[in-house]
């Protein structure tokens, strides 16, 4: 038996040890979810003048008082010297250099824009009121987004406020998917109901889990039950497609018929196939074939589900930080085992962040999983009471 944890860096090491991952530059419209490969610097102050957060008056002092009305300032025009007037202004407009302040134009007597020669009347305020001072937000040479950053759509705003076009990242790795078994069948093939078949749901659903992760899905094969298939079908694969790593659902346990565990152990006398000291999920596998790296999940759906946000998602591609959350409900864990329930999270108007439990702890109850937003862990034996901390996991 091993933890998650160390199930985790023996992939990664694998992976390490055999994946040369390569960069490019792409448009940073086309970033969201790629990571960077380097730390990106401020080319200028943010904002890179002073400006206006309000529509009102730029005033010369912060007294208050009566003043003679200046020309308008509208967004994109160089303003001119205040020289002891009061000037219309509008939000994002830059300020004029002797100004003091902003007056929003509710705050003003009478309440309205006037014209040049126009007195207006302003009251008291603080010095820079309402003035977006250059560089409050980043000064040119700074770091805005650190190596490693998976981009937000935030970071391509702020990519976009320095007139940065394009970013390096972290090319996708490049995966082939095998499923399968001999009782399933296509996801598209419609099944006898008297048949004991079932649809592939584990192929779409690792196509749509690589997706949210950033790794893109370069090919698929099906298995049967038949070791000299699989090996021929995944050889041939793996010399098409030429993936980073392959990624299988199913056929790794103790069964007569644990086809993929047979190929594998076959062609890697170092391949390793276990059980991690989880629920669910426990069997586990890895090996290389052909010089690929192959990580081996369990073939119940919320298991194949679970085991790739653990293993390959993190070791492979992007994942949310790990945070810790607040439980709705009392919960007891599995003796020996870290149990990962599906569950929702909600976030309370007090700041605390709760989370719900969804459904049966079975590797088959897919369904009761639909609406669930993270894994929810459950250390080993423990007996929790609502409100509890526990660590979740963002799906």
């Amino acid at each position: 038996m091993t933890s998650p944890e160390s199930h985790l860096e023996r992939i990664r090491q694998l992976i390490g040890n055999h994946v040369q991952r390569t960069t490019q530059q792409i448009p940073i419209d086309q970033s969201l979810g790629h990571v960077t490969v380097s730390d990106i610097v401020a080319r200028f102050d943010s904002p890179r003048f002073n400006n206006s957060q309000m529509d009102g008056y730029a005033v010369p002092n912060a007294d208050g008082g009566v003043f003679t009305v200046a020309a308008t300032i509208a967004a994109g025009d160089s303003p001119a010297l205040l020289d002891g007037r009061a000037a219309p202004i509008m939000t994002g407009a830059a300020v004029p250099a002797d100004a003091a302040a902003i007056i929003p134009i509710e705050n003003t007597s009478p309440a309205e824009f006037l014209n040049p020669g126009e007195r207006i009347e302003v009251p008291t305020t603080e010095p820079n009121q309402f003035i977006r001072l250059q560089g409050a937000d980043v000064a040119a040479g700074s770091v805005i987004v650190s190596d490693g950053t998976i981009i937000s759509a935030a970071a391509v705003a702020t990519l976009a406020g320095q007139s940065i076009t394009e970013v390096e990242v972290r090319s996708p790795a490049r995966v082939l998917l095998c499923t399968g078994g001999a009782e399933i069948q296509s996801s598209n093939t419609e099944t006898n109901p008297s048949s004991a078949t079932i649809p592939d749901a584990n192929a779409p659903m690792l196509r749509a889990l690589a997706a949210a992760a950033g790794i893109e899905v370069v090919g698929h094969i099906r298995t049967d039950d038949d070791p000299e298939a699989l090996a021929s079908a995944l050889s041939a694969a793996v010399a098409e497609f030429e993936p980073d790593a392959v990624v299988t659902s199913g056929g790794i346990s103790a069964g007569k018929f644990e086809v993929v565990r047979q190929v594998l152990e076959a062609a890697d006398p170092h391949a390793w196939f276990g059980h991690v000291d989880q629920q669910p999920g426990g069997p586990q596998g890895m090996a290389l074939f052909a010089g690929v790296p192959v990580i081996c999940l369990p073939g119940n759906p919320v298991s194949t589900l679970v085991s790739f946000r653990l293993f390959v998602a993190p070791a492979l591609g992007n994942v949310a930080p790990d945070a810790w959350a607040r439980l709705g409900a009392a919960v007891t864990g599995i003796a020996g085992r870290e149990q990962f329930r599906r569950g929702r999270v909600e976030y309370q108007a007090d700041g605390t962040t709760v989370t719900h439990i969804l459904g049966g702890a079975g590797s088959h109850l897919i369904t009761q999983a639909v609406e669930a937003t993270h894994l929810i862990r459950i250390p080993a034996g423990a007996a929790l009471e609502a409100g509890s901390v526990v660590q979740i996991y963002r799906l």
